[in-house]
């Protein structure tokens, strides 16, 4: 085969690539554009667990002069990208499924739609169980004569951290499968190491979230409930990859 043969579907692949991408983009400008005109509003949203739970009189601050609008953009992108991962996810798909074999086809999917799922339940136990207790916290630990006000900038910037941190923490099932689907482990490993995993998930828990026991708390418990939902699904995901192997 010459050179001009071996590059050609090289270069198919990438405008291939080049085209998936332009569409996971455009997907995501036009949620932007459908979404900018409420960025206020998404702001408004995302900082009321900090806002109701200010001392009475407390507002929230903006530090620096184009705060007011760059940030609320900011957050607009975010949640376009966020809303628009369906469409990502499937541009993927539609990517990597031409080179798979069937039996790969068939897992992947619902990896890629699992994978979503968990993300979102992480971000909306972060928002909706972990920040009314870590806020709740922080708000009543200042000294007297401290007032708090919070920069907004600095708020998105924690609230996205604390999102990202949990979003992928509950991606461990998904990581359990595929670990043991590659066979870079088996469940009865896994099951043998579950104290030291347990330690670990602690470990990433301090790591990951900021410095109070009560969000290190929060983010460590789901992982290791996590990881047994990841330990015992994972058993049927192996189970079956065995039967095709011996059926082909």
């Amino acid at each position: 085969m010459s050179s001009v043969e071996q590059t050609q579907p090289l270069f198919s692949h990438l405008i291939e690539l080049r085209n998936r991408l332009l569409r996971a983009m455009l997907a995501v400008m036009v949620v932007f554009l459908g979404l900018v005109w409420f960025a206020n509003d998404i702001y408004e949203f995302l900082s009321s667990p900090l806002v109701e739970r200010l001392p009475e009189g407390a507002t929230m601050i903006a530090t620096d002069v184009a705060s007011p609008f760059f940030t609320p953009i900011k957050l607009t992108l975010v949640t376009s990208v966020f809303v628009a991962v369906p469409v990502i996810l499937y541009q993927i798909w539609a990517f990597v499924a031409p080179g798979l074999y069937k039996h790969e086809r068939r897992l992947v999917m619902p990896l890629l739609a699992s994978s979503s799922l968990l993300f979102y339940c992480g971000v909306a136990f972060a928002y909706f169980v972990v920040f009314p207790l870590v806020f709740s916290f922080f708000t009543s630990i200042a000294p007297d004569g401290v007032q708090v006000a919070t920069d907004i900038a600095s708020y998105l910037d924690f609230v996205l951290a604390l999102f990202m941190a949990f979003g992928i923490a509950f991606e461990i099932p998904v990581a359990i499968i595929l670990l043991c689907w590659t066979g870079a482990t088996d469940p009865q490993s896994l099951r043998a190491k579950r104290p030291y995993i347990i330690v670990a998930a602690f470990v990433v828990g301090m790591l990951l979230t900021p410095p109070d026991l009560i969000s290190q708390t929060l983010l460590a418990i789901p992982m290791c409930l996590l990881f047994e939902v990841g330990l015992f699904f994972t058993r049927f995901y192996v189970r079956k990859d065995r039967e095709e192997d011996e059926l082909e």
